[in-house]
């Protein structure tokens, strides 16, 4: 019994996966012009659909909005019982639909073409009344769904929804919406945690464990160990950094250790990251590197915080 799962499911995705291969190899020739119009589009790209489409279009405007693309999802039974009037003048219609005949899209049509709103339309029939009607249209490749009557939406929704994702990608890579801008839009959770920069978790003035070359070892461990990084940030006279001492630098010096100073012991050309430096990359460096403890410098090697991998993990970051 179980091969015949396994085996269903193959057969499901290669199904699937043929059919995007299908629709890449025969891309909307409207794909291109539609994101030309919404690059320049004043208001929002509205999408809407019944039934598993709306899924996927609840799915596409919440894509697009999150990556740069203003958008909202408007049901369309609800758009004929007043949701019309979220629809301006200034936006574009994306009505979804496998057949283009879906008679819940009609009073949106109507209202779009009443007040000249722009339409798109994504459907697998290319003679539809929906599609006709629209400015742009994307019609996708006939491929027969994945399920064994042939009726259940599956193929057709999995093209919807690449579709969609193309569509947004393009339009990130247009407004080169890099992840600066993604993170404005991503402030909760852990992928708003791997946004965050170590800035905004490292500790700074006091709570830096700074010493100067000259300082002896009774002052540095005193340092080390009230700081509570394990470590400690070496400068010079005009305040640069030129080493750390870690744990392992004491125990290489524990013969002689209280006979020296600072800088006579300490690691030089340390590893460091900058206050831009996202928190991810700065874990990233942590685990390639075997350190916990990362001293964050400024434009002109000054030390101007310190991070441990405590912090990232708190975050949620791993």
């Amino acid at each position: 019994m179980a091969n015949s799962f396994t085996k269903s499911a193959k057969k499901v995705l290669k199904t699937e996966a043929d059919a995007l291969e299908k629709l890449k190899d025969d891309l909307p020739i409207d794909f291109s012009d539609l994101v030309e119009f919404i690059l320049n589009l004043t208001g929002r790209v509205i999408v809407s659909g019944v039934g598993k489409s709306g899924h996927i279009g609840n799915k596409i405007a919440a894509t697009l909005a999150s990556t740069g693309t203003p958008a909202y999802f408007v049901h369309a039974t609800e758009a004929s019982h007043g949701d019309l009037g979220m629809i301006t003048e200034q936006d574009l219609c994306l009505l979804i639909s496998n057949s283009g005949e879906t008679v819940e899209m009609f009073d949106i049509l109507t209202h779009a073409r009443r007040f000249s709103i722009p339409i798109a339309t994504m459907s697998s029939n290319c003679e539809s009344t929906l599609v006709k009607a629209a400015n742009f249209q994307l019609c996708l490749p006939m491929a027969d769904e994945a399920c064994p009557i042939g009726m259940a939406p599956t193929t057709s929704t999995t093209m919807m929804l690449a579709l969609g994702d193309a569509l947004a990608v393009a339009l990130m890579e247009a407004k080169s919406f890099n992840a600066e801008k993604f993170k404005i839009f991503h402030p909760g959770g852990k992928l708003g945690a791997k946004l965050m920069t170590v800035s905004q978790l490292m500790h700074k003035d006091d709570a830096i464990p700074l010493v100067k070359t000259e300082t002896s070892m009774k002052e540095t461990l005193l340092t080390m160990s009230t700081k509570g990084f394990g470590i400690a940030a070496i400068v010079d006279e005009i305040g640069s950094l030129v080493g750390v001492i870690t744990d392992g630098d004491l125990r290489r010096h524990i013969d002689d250790l209280m006979g020296k100073n600072a800088g006579d012991i300490a690691s030089l050309s340390p590893i460091t990251v900058v206050r831009e430096t996202l928190v991810v990359d700065a874990l990233s460096l942590m685990q390639d590197r075997k350190i916990s403890v990362l001293i964050v410098t400024s434009a002109d090697n000054k030390p101007v915080g310190v991070i441990h991998i405590q912090d990232l993990l708190r975050v949620g970051v791993a």
